[in-house]
């Protein structure tokens, strides 16, 4: 058996729609990406649909296939963005995914990611973290990626039952909404009355905070609320890495990245360089997705600016973020070892226009050695989809990978 090995160069929400704004063509074809074209002219092109065509997924869901999950694996968001932040989890919690945000006195959600907060988020975090909710049921509170941050509720009797304090309105402007139980238990309402409780507690002590006193007086929107989403509970799951027999590894900065890939199973590398935004560091990644792929037979290097853009609806911007792509992918290519192939991919769309993930398909490009190439010469989702490779799920991409790289097993004698 030949054994290759693959960099999964991944853009995290590039998908999107043709904009007035770009001439109405979509960022990436509006953004010059002159390594992405070479790779889609030299390599075999198609259109990938995560999980099913019309399926919208979110970032955790779509990491998870494309390190070779099935949808029925899926632990629920908080799991895996705890996994990401190195956040102990203890059997029995439920943990879920937060976002500092923003209100005012009616409850009103005015900034769903309190201006995207970056700094003093651990002071702020600290300060909720531990906190006796109701007796026997306490928080355990730890910021993640900028405004991100991850909610352990712990104690006896509890359930990951319960629905969203999120609105996730397209545009900020609606209330918060009180957690419920998703079924009769005594376990969904008690734990839904100790998520309320610790929303309340939290606004308080926020609302007060020395962190925020300091931003209203630079201009900046307080971070005085929790927006809890993605309840769940850590599932046993093999890890992919030990049913295929390889090594992988991860480069990324966003939390519920490097959460997923733990629970895959793959080395999870990040660095303070890493943002997650437009001012990460792409030569960074590049030269340690290099570094990684000398030891290891698969590696994943993650850019999440493009779906910050798309949420945004900041058409140019995207553009711009994608231009790193191409940087960053250009970087690895040029010394890409002979035995290697180089994947581009996506996660989901995140058009401008809708600001949230959509389930129209992402562009994919395998390039590398003996690869059997088509006659597409531009990456994009328009001429993607004339590519070789045709429509796809997500888990047939990754198994293409795996079976280029030697480790699908021959079907029958």
């Amino acid at each position: 058996m030949l054994y290759r090995k693959v960099i999964m160069a991944i853009a995290d929400g590039s998908g999107d729609r043709p904009h007035p704004l770009l001439g109405h063509k979509t960022p990436l074809e509006y953004a010059h990406t002159p390594n992405l074209d070479r790779l889609a002219s030299e390599g075999i092109t198609g259109m990938m649909d995560l999980i099913g065509s019309g399926i919208p997924v979110g970032t955790d869901m779509g990491h998870m296939i494309l390190f070779g999950f099935q949808p029925d694996h899926y632990p629920g968001r908080g799991p895996i963005e705890a996994l990401g932040i190195g956040m102990e989890v203890q059997p029995g919690d439920v943990v879920l995914r937060c976002n500092f945000a923003t209100i005012n006195d009616e409850g009103i959600v005015l900034d769903r990611r309190a201006g995207r907060i970056r700094e003093n988020t651990a002071g702020l975090a600290e300060a909720l973290n531990g906190m006796e909710i109701i007796d026997g049921i306490r928080a355990y509170f730890k910021p993640a990626t900028e405004h991100r941050a991850v909610l352990v509720i712990r104690g006896n009797g509890l359930s990951d039952q319960i629905s969203d304090s999120d609105p996730k309105a397209p545009n900020d402007g609606k209330a918060y909404l009180p957690v419920e139980a998703r079924d009769d238990t005594v376990e969904a309402k008690r734990t839904a009355i100790a998520v309320n409780l610790f929303l309340k507690q939290a606004h308080s002590i926020l609302a007060s905070h020395p962190i925020n006193r300091e931003r209203i007086a630079q201009g900046h929107p307080p971070a005085n609320f929790i927006l809890t989403r993605g309840a769940g509970r850590m599932a046993q799951l093999e890890p992919i890495a030990a049913n295929m027999h390889f090594r992988g590894s991860c480069i990324a900065a966003e939390s519920t990245v490097l959460g997923a890939a733990k629970l895959a199973g793959y080395n999870a590398v990040t660095d303070v360089k890493l943002t997650g935004s437009l001012d990460t560091d792409v030569e960074l990644k590049a030269k340690l997705a290099l570094e990684q792929i000398a030891d290891h037979d698969i590696v994943y290097v993650h850019l999440k600016a493009p779906d910050l853009m798309g949420h945004d609806n900041e058409p140019f911007r995207k553009a711009q973020s994608l231009e790193q792509f191409d940087r960053m992918v250009g970087l690895i290519a040029n010394h890409l070892p002979d035995d290697v192939y180089l994947a581009l991919a996506a996660d989901h769309s995140t058009p401008c226009e809708v600001k949230e993930h959509t389930g129209e398909p992402v562009p994919v490009v395998i390039y590398g050695p003996s690869i059997r190439k088509d006659r597409v010469t531009s990456y994009n989702e328009i001429d993607c989809a004339y590519g070789a490779l045709g429509r796809m799920s997500g888990s047939e991409f990754v198994r293409t990978l795996h079976g280029l790289m030697g480790y699908v097993k021959k079907q029958g004698n």
